[in-house]
């Protein structure tokens, strides 16, 4: 294969170099004081400050650790979250759209200060954070950005000549001293440090239920029972979503990355745009010392494509990225492409505390929208509080069960709920005409078979792989991935492999096999 060709297959350029480190999956029935679903960034961070203050903790994941959105990450640390500012502002009001920023920003200063005290090697490099605009549309977001930045007191400069990158730039907001890192090796030192305080972890094991009484008791997809007192929910989208009705209340997101090596970077700065096609940069080093730049975008609902160029190809996606790194960088190879799932509440603010109001003592985190690495520690930070019934500053401003839903909030939630509606309804309507003898060898989609619409992936062996195409969560029909060879849902975004094999939730059982 040319070294400037896409690779065949997708890795994430932090999961290249896999932990040795594995941990079983849960065989028996167990009695633990916290319980957490899910080791990404959230919930290995309250596993660590749970431990650390005492605590009694068992980590259970439905896959291997750190092999959910926070392994396939763009990985910056920081409090800029596109431009959200004056949004959050007319939204919440002053103070707590001044909170967001205090809660992120607490949030890099914790990470920074455990990779100091465990030296954890992790490619820590402080960055500026750099919005960038190329239109005059853009130029007034900026300008409109840096007034709300001025009202809160957040630190923040906007100029027309500092621009380091390689191509027209109109203006540019930078917020100072933010971060980038590899959140891999971050990740897998804080399991090491948690399981030397006595944090049990599980991989692939599956949660499935939760019940309430005098303890919660959650139960496997394989049928074991853990028996907890406190439960925290950090597996993204939560696997018990129709407590509380996350699954009306979540946007499921993808973004794609590819990252290329380059002979060298005076990059100083990570940078996102601020136009509808968004391009987020930054840079990374090799163990070797090689230059990389990774760059991310093209962004869509998962299992839809809102617009008509790609039609349903994510290999387009990623070769939009090649294209734009290749006219923009002198790309010696690519490396590695991968891509994320991440969720978009109504209003913006992550859901983290109190899971519902009739659920006591089950605390939820989810809805980072693509800006993980910070609002999931800070998310993890805030259910330890929890858990130990302790005070956290940003309770209320996280709350899940908030209810006071703006003019705008309203407005998303009839818009989302309508989207998948329509999904549902045509999925069931759609007729496909091709059969499987029109499948090429490495291709997927939904055929007719015995009259009957089926999920149908030929591999590079020339076998096929039958599933039904309906998700096992509420019942939307899938669409093939020909990026990741996976069947999407797009309801609520679940993700299947072509086996049928759950990747994503909420959905827990897998597509049934033909």
């Amino acid at each position: 294969m040319c070294a400037l060709e896409l690779p065949k297959t997708t890795k994430s350029y932090w999961r290249k170099k896999r932990s040795n480190k594995t941990f079983p999956s849960m065989d028996t029935d167990i009695t633990t004081e916290v319980c957490i679903v899910g080791a990404g960034i959230s919930g290995v961070t309250a596993a660590y400050v749970l431990a650390k203050a005492g605590v009694r903790v068992t980590v259970i994941e439905g896959s291997k650790i750190v092999s959910g959105t926070t392994g396939f990450t763009t990985a910056k640390i920081t409090a800029q979250h596109d431009v959200i500012y004056d949004e959050l502002i007319q939204t919440f009001g002053m103070t707590q759209a001044r909170q967001y920023f205090d809660a992120n920003q607490q949030a890099l200063k914790q990470i920074k200060k455990w990779i100091n005290e465990l030296s954890i090697d992790c490619d820590f490099e402080e960055r500026h954070a750099v919005l960038y605009a190329q239109t005059s549309k853009g130029v007034e977001q900026l300008h409109t950005e840096k007034s709300a930045y001025d009202k809160l007191g957040i630190p923040g400069e906007l100029s027309t000549s500092k621009n380091e990158l390689p191509f027209p730039v109109s203006e540019t907001l930078t917020l100072p001293n933010q971060a980038q890192f590899h959140p891999v090796k971050y990740i897998n030192r804080l399991v090491q440090e948690a399981q030397k305080l006595g944090v049990t972890f599980y991989e692939n094991t599956r949660a499935d239920s939760l019940t309430q009484g005098d303890e919660i008791l959650i139960e496997t997809t394989e049928g074991k029972k853990i028996y907890a007192k406190n439960v925290l929910v950090t597996s993204h989208f939560p696997f018990n979503d129709k407590n509380g009705l996350y699954f009306s209340r979540l946007s499921p997101q993808r973004s794609y990355a590819v990252c290329v090596k380059v002979p060298s970077t005076e990059l100083k700065g990570m940078y996102i745009n601020v136009e509808t096609t968004s391009r987020s940069i930054r840079t990374a080093k090799g163990d070797k010392g090689e230059s990389y730049i990774i760059i991310g975008g093209e962004g869509h609902k998962t299992g839809q494509h809102d617009d008509t160029t790609h039609e349903y190809s994510t290999v387009e996606r990623y070769e939009t990225l090649i294209q734009f790194a290749k006219q923009h960088f002198p790309v010696e190879s690519i490396d590695t492409h991968w891509s994320a799932q991440d969720y978009e509440t109504l209003d913006r603010l992550p859901y983290i505390g109190e899971m519902s109001s009739g659920l006591q003592n089950v605390f939820v985190a989810t809805g980072f929208s693509k800006w993980g690495m910070t609002k999931g520690t800070a998310a993890g930070l805030l259910l330890a509080d929890l858990a130990q019934n302790k005070f956290n500053p940003f309770k209320d401003l996280f709350l899940p069960t908030r209810t006071k839903m703006k003019k705008e909030d309203i407005k998303h939630l009839v818009k989302m709920n309508a989207n998948v509606a329509k999904e549902l309804v045509s999925g069931k309507f759609d007729r496909p005409t091709d059969s499987v003898e029109d499948l090429n060898n490495d291709e997927g989609r939904i055929v007719m078979m015995d009259n009957q619409k089926t999920g149908a992936y030929k591999d590079k062996n020339g076998k096929l792989h039958l599933v039904k195409p309906t998700c096992t969560h509420l019942g939307c029909d899938v669409h093939w991935n020909d990026g990741e060879r996976s069947w999407d849902c797009p309801c609520h975004g679940s993700r299947f492999s072509y086996k049928g094999e759950v990747l994503e939730g909420p959905a827990v059982e897998p597509l049934k096999r033909k």
